[in-house]
């Protein structure tokens, strides 16, 4: 569960990352560019030199199902894999994910057990940790102010789902979440 103030810090942090990086408040923010700015690596399961293939193909595996990114934190650098296999609006989402988990300073998950056969690893999870980091980047891909350019611009749900790269599951869940829907509808 979100602390009480939560939501307003995320948009304030959304608002000032954008503000450093010389867009305004509605701007779209692409996760790299944000990766450029933290200092963070994309990595891809591709570009990892001494993988056996088999681990490779398990880890581009296309189902919707599978894992989508991970960041590794090594000797004070942070590191995001990433499964791209998937769209680029769950790239957009999956990576801002991870970044929101390395703004809010949360600790990278621990791998806890890994069978003999290294086929399955669980890790610790932190469900408020996670809900941060859903919230962050939610804010960070559609900040307030750009769900109300949406609204008020009339530009349609395709189009402004192109244009912030994300899915229309996410504009419709922060549209609902934010009470945008709700204000623009009760202003006419």
């Amino acid at each position: 569960m979100l602390v009480r103030g939560f939501k307003t810090k995320c948009e304030n942090i959304s608002i000032e990352i954008r503000k450093k990086l010389g867009l305004e408040k509605f701007d779209p923010l692409s996760p790299e560019a944000l990766v450029e700015y933290l200092g963070v690596y994309l990595l891809e399961p591709t570009g990892i030199e001494y993988l056996s293939e088999q681990s490779r193909q398990q880890l581009l595996h296309k189902d919707k199902n599978s894992w989508s990114a991970v960041t590794i934190s090594y000797l004070g650098v942070d590191i995001i894999a990433y499964n791209p296999t998937h769209s680029p609006w769950r790239h957009s989402s999956d990576i801002m994910h991870e970044l929101s988990h390395i703004i809010l300073g949360h600790k990278p998950s621990q791998i806890v057990f890994l069978t003999p056969d290294s086929q399955i690893a669980l890790r610790e999870y932190n469900q408020d940790l996670e809900e941060e980091a859903i919230w962050l980047s939610g804010c960070l891909l559609l900040p307030r102010e750009a769900l109300l350019s949406i609204k008020r611009s009339g530009l349609s749900n395709s189009k402004a789902c192109h244009k912030y790269s994300v899915s229309s599951d996410l504009l419709t869940f922060r549209m609902n979440k934010t009470g945008v829907n709700y204000q623009i509808s009760a202003a006419r």
